[in-house]
């Protein structure tokens, strides 16, 4: 865990400040050079062009540093207008959306990620969601580290395996929603908490690559 402290971010605001602009997701939610991560409409955690499966018993560090809100404006297939700050920071203001777009502008929540073990270790990551589940995963995440870091300023990141849960849509059938299940906190310095993280299965299954 010691090289956690390598985010992408060049210049990070005070641990101090974490609690209040995590905090401001809750009334808001019912990098550049990354991969991007997402979960598919069949529930597998994808990430980059290729949509190379995330392995199940990996383990993720949260910079809690990177969450962003803002709006998105979805065409067919491919983003028309986006406009995102970080959290500490209002909403931006958005002028009338993009005529082609299809739900027009969008909530959108996000943050990045860096893989702590397995065959992607050190693969940074950036998370954006308009989906409510998404969302509310994301907020759910936001105000649990600024519940540790009001408790304990001195390990602020989460280290978390991303898992999933379900519903049934009447019209849509099964609908995925994520989880960041979080199994250790450890500093900027890469100190973890004296707890040890519960060990993972053995055997991983076969990664694949999806269809985009």
């Amino acid at each position: 865990m010691n090289d956690i402290v390598a985010f992408g971010n060049a210049k990070l605001p005070s641990v101090q400040s974490l609690s209040q602009a995590l905090r401001s997701l809750e009334h808001e939610v019912g990098g550049t050079g990354m991969a991007i991560l997402k979960m598919d409409k069949t529930g597998h955690w994808v990430f980059g062009a290729d949509q190379t499966e995330v392995e199940e018993t990996s383990t993720w560090a949260v910079n809690p540093f990177s969450f962003v809100h803002g709006y998105i404006a979805w065409g067919e297939g491919e983003v028309l207008g986006e406009k995102m700050v970080p959290v500490a920071d209002p909403l931006p203001e958005v002028d009338a959306a993009p005529p082609n777009a299809k739900r027009g502008w969008e909530l959108q929540v996000g943050m990045s990620l860096k893989c702590m073990s397995g065959e992607d270790k050190g693969l940074e990551v950036t998370y954006n969601v308009t989906s409510v589940g998404g969302k509310r995963a994301v907020q759910k995440l936001a105000l649990d580290i600024a519940a540790q870091v009001e408790q304990d300023q001195t390990k602020p990141v989460p280290v978390v395996r991303l898992k999933k849960e379900h519903y049934t849509h009447k019209s849509y059938g099964r609908i995925f929603t994520p989880v960041f299940e979080i199994v250790s906190w450890v500093g900027l310095d890469g100190q973890a908490d004296e707890q040890p993280v519960s060990e993972a299965p053995a055997e991983t299954p076969t990664r694949r690559r999806r269809s985009a």
